[in-house]
């Protein structure tokens, strides 16, 4: 039986946020991605990803950067990388 990742429960919480974005698993154990929507949507999945995460993360801690508004949606949908 597979259990679900780190990057498909964030994958789902964005989706049911109603946002758009990417998730990826780096090398070094970390996770980073790309979020985009309506800012307080943003916002919510920020405190989401700052203190709750999947049920088997370990949060140290959250960095987001390169925040800026945009006009219109650049991605389409919430999906993991890899």
């Amino acid at each position: 039986m597979l259990l679900p990742t780190v990057c498909q429960y964030t994958e789902d919480h964005g989706r049911s946020l109603g946002l758009s974005g990417w998730v990826k698993n780096t090398r070094q154990g970390t996770v980073i991605g790309q979020i985009q929507g309506p800012p307080g949507k943003v916002n919510d999945m920020k405190l989401w990803l700052k203190s709750v995460g999947s049920p088997s993360s370990r949060i140290d801690r959250a960095v987001f950067s390169n925040e800026r508004e945009i006009s219109k949606l650049e991605i389409h949908g919430f999906s993991t990388r890899h």
